[in-house]
């Protein structure tokens, strides 16, 4: 139910968009756009699924053995789930996978996938707030949104580097939090507290880890870049550090499928200095396609995974 929900508010807020937008203008974006930098765009795909199955290798403990292969399939078939499941259940199911397959054990495998997903966020707010620090004109909105982000950025750190902040921090949350969400945090809890004694034994892993996740959300970012330079537009790259990632934090917000609809709009209103409506629109379509050409390369190994997902879907509990 809640995802069709989540559907039916992408469809409302898509049509608002477009209602407001010159559907011919649209098509004449992409009639006119650069065909080398829009192959290239698009397959920045393909090594930034490399790169990132190349990085969850380097999680894995040295006596667990996952393959390269295996480690793009799950990638792929996260990523497929990620577009049908709620709230990102496909990094779960992920970590599932990988218990099941064993290569780990249960608590480990969330473990480093709740890592791999605080690196990620952390990464993609880091570069936000470089962005931020070198955006020319920012108004009041700007400066609370920077004020957020950084802080967002400094607790996230501070949740990562300190195990007794860590603490304090999910006992508060589970003061506060409804009483549906406290196994969830009680559960997050336990895997923070694994994931903090097996990083930060080894502080090269830790560096090279975190050091090639900052690097990956580079990419991302230079990809959607490589985006507006397709549409024969133009936004000053460090103005891109700063505007990709607000769309892509307002994509997560839980009120959208995969984010649709809420990211084009930010798209659409943050860019707003450099690029007109039409063009952002496209430029939002395109930033969907960053998640549905992934989905789509991972619907051939989806079988195989089927039966797992279901036990998952059925008994949460049994992770």
């Amino acid at each position: 139910m809640k995802r069709l929900i989540s559907i039916a508010v992408s469809l409302l807020i898509l049509a608002v968009i477009y209602s407001k937008i010159d559907f011919s203008s649209l098509i004449k974006v992409f009639q006119n756009c650069n065909g080398w930098w829009m192959a290239i765009s698009l397959g920045m795909v393909i090594p930034l699924t490399l790169i990132t199955a190349w990085r969850l290798q380097q999680l894995m403990p040295s006596r667990a053995r996952l393959g390269f292969g295996e480690a793009n399939r799950l990638i792929l078939v996260a990523s497929v789930l990620n577009m049908v499941l709620p709230s990102k259940m496909g990094d779960i199911a992920k970590a599932y996978f990988m218990k099941q397959r064993g290569h780990l054990d249960g608590s480990l495998s969330l473990s480093l996938v709740v890592f791999e997903k605080a690196c990620d966020m952390l990464s993609l707010l880091l570069w936000c707030v470089f962005g931020l620090m070198f955006y020319p004109s920012k108004n009041w909105l700007f400066w609370i949104m920077t004020g957020g982000v950084a802080f967002g950025l400094i607790t996230g750190l501070l949740l990562l580097s300190s195990r007794q902040f860590a603490q304090v921090f999910f006992i508060i949350g589970k003061a506060i939090a409804p009483k549906k969400l406290k196994p969830k945090l009680e559960k997050l809890r336990i895997s923070w507290g694994e994931m903090h004694e097996y990083f930060w034994h080894d502080k090269a892993q830790l560096l090279k880890i975190t050091s090639t996740s900052i690097f990956i959300w580079f990419l991302h970012l230079l990809q959607i870049w490589f985006f507006i330079l397709a549409l024969k537009a133009w936004t000053p790259f460090l103005a891109n550090l700063a505007l990709a990632p607000l769309a892509i934090l307002a994509g997560l917000l839980p009120l959208t499928f995969a984010g649709v609809g809420t990211r084009d709009a930010a798209l659409i209103a943050f860019y707003q200095p450099y690029l007109n409506a039409p063009t952002a629109a496209a430029l939002g379509l395109l930033c969907t396609s960053r998640y549905l050409l992934p989905a789509i390369g991972g619907l051939p190994f989806l079988g195989q995974y089927l039966t797992t997902v279901r036990s998952l879907q059925k008994r949460p509990d049994r992770f």
